[in-house]
């Protein structure tokens, strides 16, 4: 026990030493003058109902960029996760399953994710599975940590993930393709056109990734694989020089090898299969008055997602879909005698219908136990109105206010807020930065309805409720060389829906008394030294407790990862290398799942301007560990590949 203890303590300090990170963050920014740093300002367009730039928001948020993810080699966006201070990830066996993500302790369901301003999350409510979303033809990343349900409504308790895609280019046509194949018979192919003319621009992307996988389980020996088809398009037009129109449009094919965990016998696995098929869309109009003090957005966008449960003797199907539309106003004014301020104040409307079904089968219909009714069409709207002010003072305060009012009609209304706020300290290389704010996550299909023969759904649930603050102090050494990020959340949940069990099966749920709580601390740091030469870390400690005191499960509470990365011969060949550590953790069934670290490192060159080539080796010592109990992990795995533009 005492030798176990001092390795875990040496985990850790070689975690806080190395400058705790987020490697894919901000450490592998390239330089492009090798006698300076390079300093970027993003513009973040999560933030909140209007886009702002990086520095002048007071909320916990990190961005990764598609370069950092090209560079890295990162195949899927739950790998990229990782590497985010105060994520856990949960993956069931191998690259593809189902993969569920905890920020700050919450719940996997309390996440907000959106592709292109689309909201990922199943319309059935359920947390949303990171396994089918592949990193290929991605943009950039915008993660907000703590309640976002202010801006973004409902699965916004604990944060958000928007993913934007690539997009088009103007006055030309480009085409990319990448090409990949390594173990367990794994194959990935992408290819990116982008092209537009003057007043227009526009982006085709296709992705396709297979794996034959391995033994999820230690029961048999066959393999379980993973096949993903991803189409994904988007155009901008210019109508005029004060209006615009965009649209999306995105198509997932996912299917996944299952295992059956709960049998001995081998042959129970046989014809196990999880399908997925989604399509999401959009289409928007932004048009600017007033010498542009004016800007109205109008949006509507839409998704349909199908999930199929393939089993020889008890198959299961649901569908679901989600329609949104918006108004927002906002107006932007100057006020240079008082405190040489800028402001704008938005205002908006929304409107959703969410709708859900699960199919019934022929062993549905024969159960003497099932309630008939789960299997009816299931269909509930909702209204909200939003208002928002951002303001900015003097050049180093920067104020951010949210409020929100859903409307809903078949559980209680909610009115959420967020405040934030930064301060520039004149004379310093310091940003103070902190935020408060409200959440909510309604209850989901299921929890209404029930779900399988026992299950008794509540349909006087209550949306479960959260009131979340952080505070942290950014601040950069050596004129930005090393940046380093120290904060400290705190966020209570309240109405938990937890499920009752009773006898041998589940019979229902229902709104807990008291609160979950949770705290912890985030630490981030990266380093950008001359000669090619990146570093980076970061490292969180969480405690996640149930309103009975118990530990929440799969929530580490201490994790982190580091990176190092290394450019030369003239920014053509490049080598980089990380390890996440993840510390021992609850999961169901009071069992205990010890902690791990894994290491990759990988490589790039570049033959020409249009052709690189590129290799890595992923969980470099065989580390043998589990994310989920009962699931087994990938071992050591090579690949290699090529890119190429024209």
């Amino acid at each position: 026990m005492t030798r176990n203890l001092l390795q875990h303590k040496k985990s850790i300090l070689v975690l806080g030493t190395a400058l705790t990170v987020f490697s894919l963050g901000n450490a592998a920014l390239a330089q492009e003058k090798k006698q300076e740093p390079v300093q970027l300002k993003e513009i973040l367009v999560t933030a909140g109902r209007t886009p702002i730039e990086e520095g002048k928001t007071g909320r916990a948020v990190t961005v990764i960029t598609g370069k950092q993810l090209e560079q890295n080699q990162v195949r899927y966006v739950a790998d990229a996760l990782r590497m985010v201070p105060g994520f856990a990830v949960s993956r069931q066996g191998t690259k593809g399953g189902m993969t569920n993500i905890r920020v700050r302790g919450a719940e996997a369901n309390h996440l907000l994710v959106m592709v292109d301003g689309v909201e990922m999350n199943a319309a059935s409510g359920d947390a949303y599975d990171f396994g089918a979303l592949q990193a290929e033809d991605i943009d950039r990343i915008e993660i907000l940590r703590g309640p976002q349900s202010a801006f973004w409504g409902s699965n916004a308790l604990a944060g958000v993930v928007n993913i934007i895609t690539k997009g088009g280019k103007r006055d030309g046509f480009k085409i990319s393709g990448t090409t990949e194949a390594g173990s367990q018979n794994s194959w990935l192919g992408g290819v990116l056109l982008q092209g537009g003319a003057e007043n227009y621009d526009m982006a085709l992307a296709a992705s396709y990734r297979r794996t034959k996988g391995f033994n999820i389980s230690n029961i048999g020996d066959e393999k379980d694989g993973d096949e993903n088809l991803t189409l994904n398009g988007k155009v901008n037009i210019d109508l005029s020089e004060t209006a615009k129109l965009d649209a999306t449009l995105r198509y997932v094919k996912n299917r996944t090898d299952l295992d059956n965990m709960t049998s001995l016998n081998p042959l129970d696995s046989i014809g196990l299969e999880g399908k997925t098929n989604e399509l999401l869309g959009s289409v928007g109009l932004t048009w600017t008055a007033l010498d542009d003090a004016l800007t109205q957005k109008l949006r509507f966008t839409g998704s349909d997602r199908k999930y199929e449960y393939i089993a020889p003797d008890y198959p299961a199907e649901n569908k679901g879909s989600r329609y949104t539309a918006s108004y927002q106003a906002t107006y932007a004014f100057d006020t240079p005698s008082f405190a040489d301020a800028r402001h704008k104040i938005t205002g908006g409307i929304e409107w959703q219908q969410e709708r859900f079904r699960q199919v019934a089968t022929e062993n549905d219909l024969s159960n003497p136990w099932m309630d008939p009714t789960q299997f009816e069409h299931h269909k509930r709207s909702m209204y909200s109105f939003v208002g928002e002010y951002n303001g900015e003072f003097a050049d180093q305060f920067f104020v951010n206010l949210g409020l929100r009012h859903d409307v809903n009609k078949d559980f209680d209304d909610a009115t959420t807020f967020s405040l934030s706020g930064a301060w520039a300290i004149p004379d310093t290389n310091a940003r103070l930065h902190s935020s408060v704010g409200t959440g909510v996550t309604n209850p989901t299909f299921y929890e209404q309805f029930g779900f399988s023969a026992g299950f008794v759904g509540n349909p006087d649930l209550k949306p479960e409720k959260s009131l979340g603050w952080d505070i942290g102090l950014e601040y950069a050494f050596f004129d930005g060389l090393l940046v380093t990020d120290v904060t400290y959340f705190k966020q209570n949940l309240r109405e938990e829906i937890s499920t009752i069990y009773t006898g041998w099966s589940p019979t229902g749920v229902e709104n807990l008394d008291g609160k979950s709580k949770r705290h912890g601390v985030e630490l981030a740091a990266t380093l950008n030294l001359f000669y090619g030469f990146t570093a980076g870390g970061a490292y969180t400690y969480t405690s996640s407790r149930n309103p009975d005191g118990t530990e929440a499960v799969r929530r580490p509470r201490h994790s982190g990862s580091v990176n190092v990365a290394y450019t030369f011969y003239e920014d053509r060949a490049r080598l980089f290398g990380e390890a996440v550590f993840n510390g021992e953790m609850k999961d169901t069934g009071l069992r205990t799942l010890d902690k791990y670290t894994v290491v990759n490192i990988g490589g790039s060159y570049k033959f020409t301007d249009k052709l690189e080539g590129y290799a890595r080796i992923e969980n470099l010592f065989d580390k043998k560990y589990q994310e989920v109990y009962g699931y087994n992990t990938p071992g050591r795995g090579a690949f290699a590949g090529l890119k190429a533009s024209f």
